[in-house]
C-alpha cells in the first residue's frame, strides 16, 4: 500500500512539475530568418512568469543584457525592445520566476539577412 500511495504521490509532483510556465511563442520564431531586425521581441509563456533577465548575444561574438524595463510583474507576455547589431544570428537567453515560485530559463535564436 506504501508503494502505491507513493507512486501516486510522484506521479502527481512530475504533473506539477511539467505545469510550469514554458515559452509558448515568440516572435521572431525560433530557428526562423527574417529579412529585417524586429524593432521589438516578443515572448509569451503558458503561463505567468517574471522575467528576470534577458540576454542577447549575436553571432556568438556580441552580447547585451535586454532592457526589462518596468516589466517587474507576473505576466504571459513580454515585448522587449531590440538593439540593431546588424545582420547575422542572434540568440536570446532569458531566465525568471514562475508564479509557482520555480525558477526557469531558456533560449531561442533567429537569424537576420
Amino acid at each position: 500500500m506504501k508503494k502505491i500511495w507513493l507512486a501516486g504521490m510522484i506521479a502527481i509532483w512530475a504533473t506539477g512539475a511539467m505545469a510550469h510556465s514554458p515559452l509558448d511563442e515568440t516572435r521572431p520564431e525560433s530557428g526562423t530568418v527574417v529579412g529585417e531586425m524586429p524593432s521589438e521581441i516578443l515572448m509569451n509563456f503558458k503561463g505567468d512568469i517574471r522575467l528576470t533577465r534577458v540576454t542577447i548575444t549575436h553571432a556568438e561574438k556580441h552580447s547585451m543584457d535586454m532592457d526589462l524595463g518596468a516589466q517587474n510583474t507576473f505576466m504571459q507576455e513580454f515585448a522587449l525592445p531590440m538593439h540593431d547589431m546588424g545582420a547575422g544570428g542572434y540568440t536570446v537567453e532569458w531566465r525568471g520566476l514562475g508564479a509557482d515560485g520555480h525558477v526557469l530559463s531558456g533560449s531561442f535564436s533567429f537569424s537576420v539577412e
